[in-house]
């Protein structure tokens, strides 16, 4: 049975098709890991970076206290803006 119009292209119909597998796996591979993550009672392994071990300076510490505050949401849970 043919499909009368633009429709009957082969290469319409292969694009159409390829579309629908695509979003399928798409979906099920989404849903696969969520399912995954959900079901993870085990909490992500720890990586060890080499500054654990390292004492900081006090100027070390005061520098990253500074951009800690940068960083950190003011009250409208917008970024501090420093200047």
């Amino acid at each position: 049975m043919t499909v009368p119009g633009p429709f009957s292209d082969p290469r319409v119909i292969t694009l159409f098709g390829l579309l629908a597998v695509s979003a399928a796996a798409w979906v099920a591979f989404g849903l696969r890991t969520r399912a995954r993550r959900d079901h993870a009672d085990v909490p992500l392994e720890r990586v060890w970076h080499p500054q654990e071990s390292v004492a900081l300076t006090p100027a070390e510490e005061h520098a990253f206290g500074q951009v800690v505050s940068r960083l950190s949401l003011g009250a409208a849970g917008r970024p501090r803006q420093m200047w």
